[in-house]
């Protein structure tokens, strides 16, 4: 992590990309294009009960691996295109990292984009509990508790 932030540098072009924009509106169109150019998608047939985020107002799923090199995978899907989009940019965030790295990553980033204050409350507290889960899983795949 950099001293300036808590989140890795490859999102700094993110984080600017959304800063940029005027208002909600632009950045869910923002979001919109994330989603459909998710980088990890997690196919509806792999949706299942173990592998969704409870607390999240639309279906979201979400599934953490580790890759050969031992470095985090994060593959997910959504009903909605907006969690499609957030979970987009958290795999950009987080795949390629180690486990113990995506474990302690803070998600900041959402509210220096502009997303957190864009979103309704449920669905603000939807992307706090994916990053949770997300962090969570990280921890076990890193040998935590």
């Amino acid at each position: 992590m950099t001293e300036s932030r808590d989140w890795p540098a490859k999102l700094d072009p993110i984080v600017e990309e959304f800063s940029a924009c005027f208002d909600s509106m632009e950045r869910y169109e923002l979001l919109f294009q994330y989603a459909k150019r998710n980088p990890s998608p997690l196919p509806q047939e792999e949706w299942s009960e173990g592998n969704q985020v409870h607390g999240c107002q639309s279906r979201a799923h979400v599934s953490c691996s580790l890759d050969e090199d031992g470095n985090f995978v994060l593959r997910g899907g959504a009903d909605a295109q907006i969690v499609q989009g957030l979970i987009a940019i958290t795999s950009i965030a987080v795949n390629g990292m180690t486990p113990s790295y995506v474990s302690e990553m803070s998600p900041l980033f959402a509210e220096e984009m502009g997303i957190k204050s864009s979103l309704t409350p449920s669905r603000a507290n939807g992307f706090l509990n994916m990053f949770k889960r997300v962090q969570d899983e990280a921890s076990m795949l890193a040998g935590g508790n």
